[in-house]
C-alpha cells in the first residue's frame, strides 16, 4: 500500500471485477494490487473467487468474479477512471457487450451516492439482478441496502445456479 497510516479516506466504493480469457484470477489480483498502488487509494477486504457461467452471451467461457471494497480519496468519476487506466494496462479489449474479456472492473457503489451520468450510473443498475455479483459482495457487506433492500435478500432470490467457490478466503489476491 503507498498511503501511511495517518491517511484518512475520504470514501468507500465497492468493486466488482471479473474476467474469462487467459488467467482471470492473476488479472485480477494484478488489478487490486494496481488499486493499492494509487496515491489516496487502499483496497481494504476482497471476497472470495468465484467460478461462474456465463451471463448475457452464453456461448463462452466461464467467469471468475470477485468483489472489493475500496477506500478513496477519488471522486466517483475519479474512480471510474482508475477502473478504466487499469483495464487498458491489463489489455483489456472492447469487443462486445457481455463478451469475452481478461479483465472488467465495474463500480457497484460509492458511499451512499446515487449517480446518473454518461458512463457513470451508481449504484451498478443490474447489481441486485446479477448472482456473479451478489454471492461475492455477499461475502463482504452482506448488509449493503440496494434498492431499499439488504444484498442477503437479493442473494437469496437470485440465480446462483452453477456458481463455484473457487478460494478459501479473501486473501487469493496476495499471493
Amino acid at each position: 500500500m503507498s498511503l501511511n497510516s495517518k491517511t484518512a479516506f475520504v470514501h468507500s466504493a465497492f468493486l466488482g471485477l471479473g474476467g474469462n480469457i487467459g488467467d482471470p484470477p492473476a488479472s485480477m489480483a494484478a488489478a487490486l494490487r494496481l488499486f493499492d498502488e494509487i496515491e489516496g487509494t487502499s483496497v481494504s477486504t476482497v471476497s472470495r473467487l468465484f467460478r461462474t457461467p456465463p451471463w448475457g452471451n452464453t456461448d463462452q467461457d466461464w467467469f471468475f468474479n470477485c468483489c472489493a471494497l475500496v477506500e478513496t480519496d477519488l471522486d466517483p468519476r475519479g474512480l471510474l477512471n482508475a477502473c478504466l487506466d487499469i483495464e487498458k494496462k491489463l489489455k483489456r479489449k472492447r469487443r462486445e457487450r457481455w463478451g469475452p474479456r481478461i479483465i472488467d472492473i465495474d463500480v457497484l457503489t460509492f458511499d451512499d451516492a446515487v449517480i446518473d451520468e454518461d458512463g457513470l450510473v451508481v449504484p451498478h443498475p443490474f447489481m441486485h439482478e446479477r448472482a456473479f455479483v451478489l454471492l461475492p459482495l455477499l461475502d463482504i457487506a452482506d448488509g449493503l441496502r440496494i434498492k431499499g433492500r439488504v444484498i442477503s435478500e437479493w442473494a437469496a432470490e437470485s440465480n446462483s445456479a452453477g456458481i463455484e467457490i473457487a478460494s478459501d478466503g479473501g486473501l487469493w489476491w496476495k499471493r
